[in-house]
């Protein structure tokens, strides 16, 4: 694939918006880092970002809106995360809420969360992409994982050259840190990532992850969980892969990308399922499939 770097203007947002329309992340300046960003609804389009990134395990994704307004239609706002979204935003502050029925959000972007991390970005280029595509975006740092946060899209360039379609050069990010994550889902505001918003919160516990920059263990279902099965157990529910069927397939084709798009709900569907026991078939560690494995590992841990 090649990389075009586009200037920031009119056709260069409406390029990135159509690119977004057609499922691909497109990589853009916000006010904090450069960020890969990809349509919040299509989990497929989501599962590319990872894709691109190398990114090692399903971490939540902060979803990028253009105000409040569009914003409480996501998420179940309190008094208080209201006071602080009134106070900072557009700005670098994301909110984790409450993620509201029915919102539309692929469960990739929340990592099978009940929760999701909202942010109304101070960026012309940003903006207008949202605009433009007329989505809420899911935007990680545009940078392959573990390697330095992008403040210009050289960097991004240099990171993800050659995986993306584009890169809107909109100069050097001002804030060059990510933003400020505060959890407001219930009893006490908790300051979950340090950024460039002081907030008057409460450390986080560490039980559990919540939001990108959290080391913790992910959504795992309430019953057991056993892969690398090549056929189901009677009481186990089996999500397939490629040439082994199950109750669910994540790809009969074997697409690691449209498996990656269908982890979480299959998960959530063999939780649900009356089956005592949930079991997944071989998913190949190359690629996006060491993604998924990973958060299959971690799913299956038993505390």
């Amino acid at each position: 694939m090649e990389t075009q770097v586009l200037p920031f203007t009119d056709d260069s947002i409406a390029e990135a918006g159509r690119l977004i329309l057609a499922g691909e992340p497109v990589a853009v300046p916000t006010e904090t880092v450069y960020g890969l960003a990809a349509d919040a609804t299509n989990a497929e389009a989501v599962a590319r970002i990872y894709e691109a990134k190398g990114r090692p395990s399903f971490n939540p994704l902060i979803v990028h809106v253009p105000d409040l307004a569009a914003a409480q239609r996501i998420g179940e706002f309190r008094d208080d995360a209201l006071e602080l979204a009134h106070q900072h935003w557009p700005g670098p502050l994301t909110l984790v809420v409450r993620l509201r029925a029915g919102a539309g959000i692929a469960s990739i972007v929340t990592a099978g969360l009940p929760t999701v991390g909202l942010r109304v970005p101070d960026h012309p280029a940003m903006q207008a992409l949202l605009g433009a595509s007329g989505r809420p975006l899911a935007a990680p740092s545009a940078n392959a994982s573990g390697s330095i946060s992008p403040t210009r899209a050289e960097h991004v360039l240099r990171s993800l050259g050659g995986r993306i379609p584009l890169v809107i050069d909109g100069g050097a990010a001002r804030r060059g840190i990510e933003s400020t994550i505060v959890g407001a889902t219930g009893g006490p505001l908790r300051l979950l990532r340090r950024g460039p918003i002081e907030i008057d919160a409460e450390a986080a516990s560490g039980a559990g992850i919540e939001s990108p920059g959290q080391m913790a263990s992910h959504y795992a279902p309430s019953k057991p969980l056993r892969l690398r099965a090549e056929a189901a157990e009677p009481d186990e529910y089996l999500i397939g892969f490629g040439v082994i069927d199950g109750d669910a397939n994540l790809s009969p084709g074997g697409d690691l990308v449209e498996a990656a798009s269908r982890l979480f709900d299959l998960l959530h569907s063999a939780d649900a399922s009356p089956k005592a026991r949930i079991a997944v078939a071989p998913v190949p560690d190359a690629g996006l499939g060491a993604a998924i494995n990973d958060r299959l590992r971690r799913a299956a841990h038993r505390a």
